[in-house]
């Protein structure tokens, strides 16, 4: 994720305490959030998005669903789908009609829900923007800016997080290349029961599909 690094100045000492009173802020909101998502045994959520790109000329509007219980996770994404049971993760691009198979690694780019909710952890500075209403509801916005802006795949990601709820209810995401991706999460629910075959892929559910393996 390629993302701006953030330049603070300060003026006066009654402005550099200013700025300290907002990171300081903006890091208790955030460490709130991810102790309440690292203390769950799983969770169920809905999101729609939308990636714009006015030089491509794309505008492309669509929804997902992402399960996760401890280490496991499964997670769709328009047409296509990643599964993972903690030790295999599996990629399914419904229009090629192949499923990628290869070892977990916590490193991969894939996309995982909980490593979505919990993505200012790592490689990220933050700084508290304000209040604000979304949809009828009090928000906190954050902006997140990488510690590495050479080697990150976004150059800002601004997030949303419920007052109220303790949740994260949006997150946009600009690139360098000119893409702003936006994820609204429209449902989230804590602790659902989830059986664990739903993050192991049966080749008997994907007739036709061809498994390749990395």
């Amino acid at each position: 994720m390629k993302i701006i690094l953030l330049i603070s100045v300060l003026f006066i000492s009654l402005s550099q305490f200013h700025g300290q009173t907002e990171i300081s802020k903006s890091q208790k909101i955030l460490n709130k959030l991810s102790k309440k998502i690292k203390g769950l045994k799983s969770f169920y959520m809905e999101y729609s998005a939308n990636v714009k790109n006015e030089e491509l000329n794309q505008n492309d509007d669509y929804s997902g669903k992402g399960w996760v219980k401890n280490n496991k996770y499964y997670a769709t994404y328009a047409d296509n789908a990643i599964m993972c049971n903690g030790l295999k993760t599996w990629t399914i691009i419904a229009k090629d009609k192949e499923v990628y198979e290869s070892d977990n690694s916590e490193d991969e780019d894939g996309i995982n829900p909980k490593k979505l909710m919990t993505i200012w952890e790592t490689g990220f500075k933050n700084k508290y923007i304000k209040e604000d209403k979304l949809s009828g509801e009090t928000v906190d916005v954050i902006d997140l800016y990488p510690k590495n802006p050479k080697t990150a795949d976004y150059n800002t990601i601004v997030i949303y997080i419920s007052k109220s709820k303790n949740e994260l209810k949006k997150a946009v995401m600009k690139s360098n290349d000119g893409s702003v991706m936006t994820y609204t999460v429209t449902k989230f629910t804590s602790n659902p029961e989830i059986k664990d075959t739903k993050f192991a892929f049966d080749k008997k559910n994907y007739p036709g599909y061809k498994v390749i393996k990395n």
